[in-house]
């Protein structure tokens, strides 16, 4: 009988639940051992491995690039090529994405499950669509400051190419790039200082991340081609928005550097409980709803936020000694806890 191949940790979860079923009478005995005999524990876990192997694969690409400008010979050669045009580079990056992404394409249709290799063609294909671009924006906006419009450009293709290819790793890319637009955008109509229409940067970014991720729960799920993307958007919008509203929680919304150093750091506290708040509210929401995601979100940003609180009303009011000793009773405290309720749902 062919068997399914799981790690341990899959085989030792998948095991509790077959003990749990039993015990409750959902599952006969004779049914719970022929479950058992179905699984078996991985000699290898060849999956990380693969995606290790990508990994370090990108990283010895990114330092063999990075030490060819090192390298003398190299350097001449491209002081050498200093002269040519815009176009010539525009039109080298741009080959490369098409192929990459031609690759991409082609290797997920005659191999879709191997999904690390084919991220990995499409990864290739996103930086050369972003160095082609770069060079698209010297060639025709060599007398124009408003080259946020080269990021939208970039949002445009990265979108396309996402629906086109299913490739979650690109619909992230073009999340990115929206926000990149979007503070670009928003710099260029201030005559590039820190405040727009009142907001500086971290609360323009919590406005933009509140609206992606409402367009990622009530928008996205009624376009049938953007349906895979609602969780991927969904995250990627709280992430904006809590980055965000924790940064405001540091900064407020000035944008004078020495006038935010001036002021105490009580008189921002406002915001600081906002962030609290909204992440407190996230993990309610997840528990109430049964929605991991939201509350693993929440959860690790309201403990951002209650240590950041703790660093900045503390650090200069606290002896040392006791100042990290009180953060270790309390991380202490906070593992306790969290012991506390697996040990519950473990008897449950």
């Amino acid at each position: 009988m062919k068997k399914l191949d799981v790690t341990r940790q899959d085989h030792d979860t998948l095991s509790e639940a077959i003990d749990f079923w039993e015990t409750r009478g959902y599952l006969d005995p004779q049914k719970s051992a022929e479950l058992r005999d179905s699984l078996d524990v991985k000699s290898f876990d060849w999956g990380r491995l693969a995606r290790y192997a990508f990994w370090v694969a990108l990283g010895c690409l990114v330092f063999a690039i990075l030490s060819l400008f090192i390298d003398e010979a190299f350097v001449q050669f491209v002081q050498s090529l200093s002269d040519a045009p815009d176009v010539i580079y525009f039109g080298f990056f741009a080959a490369l994405a098409v192929i990459f992404y031609a690759l991409g394409f082609r290797y997920k249709l005659r191999h879709p499950t191997k999904t690390l290799s084919i991220e990995t063609m499409m990864l290739v294909g996103v930086f050369a669509t972003a160095a082609s671009i770069g060079f698209l924006g010297k060639i025709l906006g060599k007398d124009t400051s408003h080259y946020s419009l080269f990021f939208l450009l970039s949002v445009v293709i990265y979108g396309v190419l996402a629906v086109r290819f299913k490739s979650q790793l690109i619909w992230i890319f073009m999340l990115i790039s929206l926000g990149i637009w979007f503070g670009t955008e928003t710099a260029h109509h201030s005559n590039w200082g820190f405040k727009f229409w009142g907001m500086n940067y971290p609360l323009r970014f919590t406005l933009f991340g509140l609206v992606i991720t409402l367009i990622a729960i009530f928008v996205v799920p009624r376009v049938k081609a953007l349906l895979e993307f609602r969780k991927t958007s969904y995250v990627v919008g709280l992430m904006y928005l809590m980055i965000s509203l924790w940064a405001l929680s540091i900064f407020g919304n000035y944008s004078d550097w020495d006038r935010w150093a001036s002021i105490r750091q009580y008189e921002m506290f406002y915001w600081g409980l906002i962030s609290t708040a909204v992440a407190l509210g996230l993990v309610l929401y997840g528990l109430r709803f049964k929605d991991n995601t939201t509350r693993e979100i929440g959860f690790v940003f309201f403990i951002i936020n209650i240590y950041t609180r703790y660093v900045e009303y503390l650090w200069d009011n606290m002896n040392r000694t006791l100042f990290f000793l009180f953060l270790a009773v309390s991380f202490w405290l906070v593992g306790r806890w969290a012991e506390k309720i697996w040990n519950k749902r473990n008897l449950d």
